[in-house]
C-alpha cells in the first residue's frame, strides 16, 4: 500500500542535534537565527545560518521558502534545510512549509527542529501529507535511498505529540483516501473495496455490506442499473460511527464507481485510464469515516458508499431506458455516461430512510462541467441550506481545501423533464450540467433534510505534484469533513 512516514517526538537535546544523520531542518526568521535552539545549531555550525541569513539566496527566498545547505560543517548530516518564516506565520502555512520540508528531504533519515516553533503540529501534518506516495505496483529500487526515521526534536516533547495525536489520525484518512483512488480498477474491484472498508471494523466502526439481493429488495433499481453490465457485484456498505449521544447522526454518502467506462455511452479512449477515479466520492467517506475512528470524535456520524462498476456489454443499461429509484420515481436514462447521480440517488433515499439523520453531505467525482466551471482549486457545493453549506465552506476555508458554492433553482428542473418518465437523467443541453445534476439529486433529498452536495471531480486527483501531495489523488474533503464534524457536532 502506500508509504507515510512514522514521525516521532523527542526532548531538545544539542549533542543529540550535531550527531544527526541524513537531513536536518530548521525554521529561520527573516533576519537570521531568534530562537536559542536555532543559535545553538547555528554556533555548532560556525555560523553558517547567519551568513545564509545575510545573503541573496536567503533574501529572495519566499515564506516557506526552503535553503538547502550541504554538508553543514560541525554537524554530521549531509545536509540542513532551513526554512523561511516569521513569528506572523499562520498555521497552514506551517502546514506548508512542513510539506516543502517533504519534498526537499527525500527517503532518508529527517530531524525538525521544533524547539520554540509555533505550530509545530501543523508542520508535522504537513510533512506526513506530503511525504506520502504510492508505489505498491512498482518494482523497488535496490540502490534507492532506504526510508529513514522521522525526529521532531522539542522542549515539550509531550505536549507536541498530544498535539499531534488527532492530525496524525486525519492524515492517516487521508492517505486511506488517497491509496483507494489511486488502486487500479483491476486491483480495487467492488468486492476489494467492500473488503478494504470491513477491515475498518477494527477501529471500531461498524460496517455492513448489502449486496444485490438485499439492493434489489429494497428497490434500489437507479443503483442497479449502473453495474448490471458488470461482472463485479454491486454493494452497498455502510459505516457507523457512534461516538456521540443519542442524537442522529451525520450522513455522508459516496459515490462509487470502480472503474467509469461510460456504459454504452462509451467515453474516449484517451484518458479513459483516468476514470479508475471515478470512485472518489466513496473514497473520501472511507477517509473520513477512518480519521474519525482513529481519534475517537465523539460525533454520530454514518457513512454510506455505493459501489458500482460500469461497463457496456449485452446486459448494460442503454440509452433511453427506464429505471426506478429506491424512492420510486421513474428515470430515463438519456446518457449511460450519467451513472453517478443513479448511485446517490437510491443510496440517499436509503440513508435518511434508515437514519433520518440531522444532516446529508454527499461526494462525487459526478460531472466534466465543474472541471470547467473551477477548475481543480475549489470544488462546487450545492446546498438547500444556508446555515449547512456556510459551515462546511467554513470547514473547508480552516483546512485549505477550496470550495466555492454555486446557485440552485427551480429553474434548472425545466432541463430534466421527460416525455415517458418522472425524469431524465441528464438536462436536453450542456448548459449549466453541474447545476442540473445538483438539481437531479435535490429530487431525492427529503423535506426537512438539511443537505450538500459536492462535486470533486476536479480535486479528487491531479495532474501534478501539490504543496501538501504528489500528483495523483489528493484526498481532497476528508480535512474539512473532519473539521465539520469536530466544529458542528463534537461542541
Amino acid at each position: 500500500m502506500s508509504r507515510t512516514p512514522r514521525i516521532d517526538f523527542h526532548p531538545h537535546d544539542a549533542q543529540d542535534l550535531t550527531a544527526a544523520q541524513g537531513r536536518v531542518a530548521v525554521f529561520m526568521g527573516p533576519d537570521g537565527p531568534e530562537t536559542e535552539a536555532v543559535r545553538a545549531l547555528d554556533e555548532a555550525m560556525g555560523g553558517a545560518l547567519a551568513r545564509l541569513a545575510g545573503g541573496r539566496r536567503w533574501s529572495r527566498a519566499g515564506t516557506g521558502d526552503v535553503v538547502e545547505i550541504a554538508v553543514p560543517a560541525g554537524l554530521a548530516a549531509e545536509a540542513v534545510l532551513v526554512v523561511k518564516h516569521d513569528a506572523e506565520t499562520d498555521r497552514l502555512a506551517m502546514r506548508r512549509a512542513g510539506g516543502a520540508i517533504a519534498a526537499s528531504a527525500g527517503r532518508g533519515d529527517l530531524t525538525v527542529l521544533a524547539s520554540g516553533l509555533r505550530h509545530a503540529g501543523e508542520v508535522a501534518l504537513g510533512l506526513a501529507l506530503r511525504a506520502y506516495r504510492f508505489d505498491a505496483h512498482q518494482k523497488q529500487d535496490p540502490d534507492a535511498e532506504p526510508d529513514g526515521c522521522v525526529r521532531f526534536i522539542s522542549d515539550d516533547a509531550e505536549a507536541l505529540a498530544r498535539e499531534a495525536g488527532p492530525m496524525a489520525a486525519i492524515a492517516e484518512g487521508v492517505a486511506f483516501t488517497r491509496d483507494l483512488v489511486n488502486e487500479p480498477a483491476n486491483v480495487l474491484t467492488t468486492d476489494d473495496f467492500a473488503a478494504r472498508l470491513a477491515a475498518m471494523q477494527e477501529l471500531g466502526l461498524e460496517v455492513e455490506i448489502l449486496e444485490e439481493d438485499e439492493l434489489k429488495r429494497l428497490g434500489m433499481g437507479a443503483l442497479l442499473a449502473v453495474g448490471q453490465g458488470s461482472d463485479s457485484p454491486s454493494k452497498v456498505v455502510v459505516m457507523r460511527w457512534q461516538g456521540g449521544g443519542d442524537e442522529a447522526p451525520l450522513a455522508l454518502v459516496g459515490k462509487g464507481v470502480v472503474f467509469d467506462t461510460g456504459g454504452i455511452s462509451l467515453k474516449p479512449a484517451a484518458g479513459m485510464e483516468d476514470m479508475t477515479m471515478d470512485m472518489g466520492g466513496a473514497g473520501t467517506v472511507a477517509g473520513t469515516m477512518r480519521a474519525l475512528a482513529l481519534r475517537r470524535a465523539k460525533a454520530n456520524v454514518v457513512g454510506l458508499v455505493g459501489l458500482v462498476e460500469n461497463m457496456p456489454s449485452g446486459n448494460a443499461t442503454r440509452p433511453g431506458d427506464v429505471v426506478r429509484s429506491m424512492k420510486g420515481d421513474t428515470i430515463e436514462v438519456i446518457n449511460t455516461d450519467a451513472e453517478g447521480r443513479l448511485v446517490l440517488a437510491d443510496v440517499m433515499w436509503y440513508a435518511q430512510e434508515r437514519f433520518k439523520p440531522s444532516g446529508m453531505i454527499d461526494l462525487a467525482t459526478l460531472t466534466g462541467a465543474i472541471i470547467v466551471a473551477l477548475g481543480h482549486e475549489n470544488a462546487g457545493v450545492f446546498s438547500n441550506e444556508d446555515g449547512f453549506a456556510e459551515a462546511l465552506l467554513a470547514a473547508a476555508q480552516a483546512e485549505g481545501e477550496g470550495a466555492w458554492r454555486l446557485p440552485m433553482g427551480e429553474a434548472y428542473d425545466k432541463v430534466l423533464k421527460s416525455r415517458v418518465a418522472d425524469m431524465r437523467n441528464v438536462g436536453t443541453g450542456r448548459e449549466g450540467g453541474s447545476i442540473t445534476a445538483a438539481q437531479f439529486l435535490k429530487r431525492f433529498v427529503q423535506d426537512g433534510t438539511p443537505w450538500i452536495h459536492l462535486d470533486i471531480a476536479g480535486t479528487a486527483s491531479l495532474k501534478s505534484d501539490s504543496a501538501l501531495g504528489p500528483k495523483g489523488a489528493t484526498g481532497w474533503g476528508v480535512m474539512a469533513l473532519n473539521r465539520l464534524v469536530a466544529d458542528r457536532y463534537e461542541g
